[in-house]
């Protein structure tokens, strides 16, 4: 197995979410067939999983196309050796110290949020929430969808932790729905087994056009 490659699969599914082998093949620069070798390694190693492609809107003609995903063994390269060390100190506080704890990290991306909102009044909020995101290192990204469009997180820095005590996931969820000035919605998250993080922002519903008099 070639490590330097098998390091760049990894990196681009952390950081772009769900990959096929073709996207993969383009990204790298690779042969479908070279790709697919590498992915069959990973797979093995338990690094990788493969699923059915979710298709939002209309499905077309034929199979849904496999695309592959880090597993939390995967992802375990990517995250911070505190978590045991954490999630230890954790279990011996009670739960109004845990929320507190969950406020105080999110703050963090508040206050990045708002920072960049400074810097540019007119850019998109969601747009300023995936940077605060990405500055904190959750791999974080936008996606239209039906309806509205979706805050994407492709790692997790605290999953293992946020898997014991899903107050650090309301928590967040919350703040996204602050700083959005939106009622989200949390469709999936890492800490749950998902491959990704997913927050649903509905769109704006339209201004209702006053009746004539």
């Amino acid at each position: 197995m070639d490590a330097p490659t098998r390091e760049r699969v990894v990196h681009l599914i952390l950081h772009n979410g769900p990959q096929t082998a073709k996207m993969l093949a383009d990204a790298l620069d690779l042969t479908p067939a070279a790709v697919r070798r590498h992915l069959a390694t990973l797979l093995e190693e338990g690094v990788l999983v493969s699923r059915e492609e979710r298709v939002y809107g209309p499905r077309g003609r034929g199979r849904p196309s496999k695309v592959f995903v880090l597993t939390d063994a995967g992802r375990a390269e990517f995250q911070h050796g505190y978590d045991k060390i954490a999630l230890a100190a954790m279990r011996r506080l009670c739960e109004s110290d845990i929320r507190d704890l969950a406020q105080e990290r999110v703050a963090v991306i508040e206050e990045r949020f708002r920072a960049g909102r400074e810097r540019e009044p007119e850019r998109p909020s969601a747009e300023l929430l995936v940077d605060a995101l990405e500055a904190e290192n959750f791999a974080a990204g936008l996606r239209p969808v039906r309806g509205g469009q979706q805050v994407v997180q492709f790692h997790c820095p605290i999953a293992d932790i946020a898997a014991e005590y899903p107050i650090l996931c309301e928590v967040e969820t919350q703040l996204f729905g602050r700083l959005l000035g939106s009622h989200v919605q949390r469709l999936a998250t890492i800490g749950h087994g998902d491959g990704m993080c997913t927050t649903h922002i509905p769109a704006p519903l339209p201004t209702p056009i006053p009746k004539r008099k």
